[in-house]
């Protein structure tokens, strides 16, 4: 099988594998455990691990929290931070085309008593900053906004979101799971205060993840949503997954050296892959802006075709989504929001490309995919 889903996860990279393999069995300790060597020096992989996601990021070793995935990191940013902030702040921003964890999170929230708007994007998945700057009052707790979209890679310029938020006091938040280790990102510099990320997606392993929450200029604070033990600066108890944290570190700093060159060659396969399809299937339509995206994104409609029959006709050779893999049975939420109507929106690929990607697989596919468009179209009443 051909696999282009590297935005539902990755493989885990040989390099971390062997990074992590010591902690399963010889350097087993508890990193809570300080009286003896064991423990000393599963504290030590951690705090080594935190330091090399922070340096991915820009960020200081000690504003990176531990938890088990990027849907528990959203959700102790935005839930802990609005128990903190009631009753001045009870308003929180978003946007339509975010991750369910979010947009989820914020229903709950809006359960609880606080307000949330949810802002529209353009045509192309992008934010009106306009429209932004009209939404946030000085009830504001938070604006949260994707980083990079996990569906069409679409990029937030993080650094002018930042200055709307904190104008008005509020903080920005963002889901940088898709972004972090593909595209460079400073969180320091763009004015975030609090980043969501996960190992998995960027070819570490699965069940561990990392919430950047800033500690001065202004330093951040947020109800744990897990108590027990008060580790993780009292934001996040529990027995710490060493053996994933090592792998996540491993991951970040691998990310780190090779994510210029990775990058380029992702962009030109990502470029290869859409030219095909154009020359083969010709009416097609690309989902999200090209300028500013994900190098290895490519999000694409096909008209009359059916969507459920295109994915089962790939499904045995090669991996490819109509979305987010949390959401896969439905019509993807982000491409209604770009204005697509239900059938076109099931009509869609998204591909996902990734260290291991060739460009012997992106030509196979672009003929592929376009065989069974074609075929398809064929056989549509319509």
């Amino acid at each position: 099988m051909i696999y282009m889903d590297y935005h539902a996860t990755t493989p885990v990279d040989p390099e971390v594998v062997a990074a992590m393999l010591p902690y399963f069995s010889e350097k087993f300790g508890n990193a809570a455990s300080r009286q003896y060597r064991l423990g000393w020096d599963a504290q030590e992989a951690v705090e080594q691990a935190r330091s090399e996601v922070a340096a991915l990021i820009g960020a200081e070793a000690k504003d990176i929290v531990w938890t088990s995935g990027a849907t528990e990191a959203n959700n102790l940013a935005l839930k802990g931070l609005a128990e903190v902030t009631m009753p001045a702040r009870d308003h929180f921003v978003t946007v339509v085309t975010e991750h369910k964890s979010v947009l989820d999170t914020c229903k709950r929230l809006e359960k609880q008593g606080r307000s949330t708007t949810v802002l529209a994007v353009s045509g192309d998945g992008s934010i009106d900053l306009d429209i932004l700057r009209g939404a946030v009052t000085e009830r504001t707790a938070a604006v949260s906004v994707m980083a990079a979209n996990n569906e069409i890679g679409v990029l937030a310029p993080l650094a002018e979101i930042a200055a709307i938020a904190h104008a008005r006091g509020a903080l920005l938040h963002t889901d940088a799971v898709q972004a972090a280790g593909k595209v460079p990102l400073n969180v320091a510099a763009s004015g975030v205060d609090l980043a969501s990320f996960t190992a998995h997606k960027l070819y570490g392993p699965k069940g561990v993840g990392a919430l950047y929450v800033r500690r001065k200029s202004p330093r951040v604070t947020l109800a744990p949503m897990l108590d027990g033990g008060g580790h993780e600066r009292g934001m996040r108890s529990g027995t710490l997954n060493v053996p994933g944290i090592v792998g996540f570190g491993a991951a970040a700093a691998l990310a780190g050296r090779c994510m210029a060159v990775e990058s380029a060659r992702l962009r030109q396969l990502r470029d290869r892959l859409l030219e095909g399809l154009k020359t083969r299937v010709g009416d097609l339509m690309v989902n999200g802006s090209l300028t500013t995206r994900l190098p290895g994104n490519l999000n694409v409609s096909f008209p009359g075709v059916d969507g459920e029959a295109l994915l089962v006709s790939l499904s045995d050779d090669v991996a490819l989504s109509s979305g987010a893999a949390c959401t896969a049975a439905e019509p993807s939420h982000v491409l209604k929001a770009l204005g697509r109507r239900t059938e076109l929106a099931l009509a869609s690929l998204r591909f996902g490309l990734g260290r291991w990607t060739t460009l012997q697989e992106v030509d196979a596919v672009a003929a592929r995919v376009s065989d069974e468009v074609m075929r398809l179209r064929a056989m549509s009443p319509v």
